[in-house]
């Protein structure tokens, strides 16, 4: 599928489109792929594979997944691969599956490998460190990084859940695209770090966008806002992040084709000032 055919499909909107590290152009509304392994059932065994791949055809070129998310990087080569012109698959490294940061040189190693071999790439187009480990030099984690890059098996780098002083460090240690820390209406305690991206041209991913779904349950501003433009809360709350700046790209995961349909419509929906006012804009 190219570039043109996609476009034609993603709602026009305010969105736009953003170049990871000046180079991969992509729509600012991605996919989350934490949920795929869990979606299946008896009667439909392919559901994860069918999800991503009508999440290419609406146009969604931007897939983020992790190592320690089960199946998924296996689901994401089975539905996709051979990969389409201009999808950029991001993955993460460096967490255990408890949640504990692992920031050993041969654990990155390991990690980027074996999602290499599990997305059946040559070169991973975006390869985020899951968490900066605590009990390992930086030096020692993005030295690790920054051999992977220039052997070829990573394109660009990204971070996730870092304080501005975090990015700050990273960057004089390798080149940062992608930050991706949880954001949404309800929480946005990381607005100081969007900030940073936004003065630098560095992508901000927002995980959580709906705080796993809650905030599609919500009431007061975010429903106002929902009834005025037909639309649900959930998809509010991906506008709202959408027009919080250029940098920003929404990766809200599903496991309904009907949620990522009306996500992808999000991208269309424009609030007004006082919306965005009421919803509480952290600017």
């Amino acid at each position: 599928m190219t570039r043109s055919s996609k476009q034609a499909l993603l709602p026009a909107g305010g969105a736009g489109t953003f170049a990871i590290g000046g180079r991969l152009h992509v729509h600012r509304l991605g996919l989350g792929a934490m949920r795929l392994p869990g979606v299946r059932g008896p009667e439909r065994p392919g559901a994860a594979r069918d999800l991503l791949r009508e999440a290419v055809r609406l146009g969604i070129d931007l897939i983020d997944t992790a190592q320690v998310y089960g199946r998924s990087e296996d689901l994401i080569a089975e539905a996709l691969h051979p990969y389409p012109d201009g999808l950029v698959i991001a993955t993460k490294g460096g967490l255990r599956r408890g949640g504990d940061a692992d920031g050993r040189p041969e654990r990155l190693r390991a990690d980027c490998e074996g999602s290499l071999r599990r997305l059946r790439v040559d070169t991973i187009d975006l390869w985020q460190l899951h968490r900066i480990d605590p009990n390992v030099p930086l030096e020692e984690q993005f030295g690790a990084i920054r051999e992977l890059r220039d052997e070829g098996k990573i394109r660009f780098v990204g971070v996730s859940e870092v304080t501005v002083d975090e990015l700050g460090r990273a960057r004089e240690l390798i080149d940062i695209a992608t930050v991706q820390n949880r954001f949404n209406v309800g929480d946005q305690t990381a607005a100081d770090v969007l900030r940073a991206c936004e003065a630098d041209g560095i992508g901000f991913m927002p995980w959580a966008p709906i705080a796993m779904g809650d905030l599609a349950r919500s009431s007061g501003a975010l429903a106002e806002a929902a009834a005025i433009h037909g639309a649900t809360p959930a998809q509010i709350a991906l506008a709202w992040l959408l027009h919080q700046s250029p940098v920003v790209l929404p990766i809200p995961g599903t496991g309904s084709l009907r949620h990522l349909r009306e996500n992808v419509d999000a991208a269309s929906i424009e609030l007004t000032a006082d919306e965005l006012l009421a919803l509480g804009s952290p600017r």
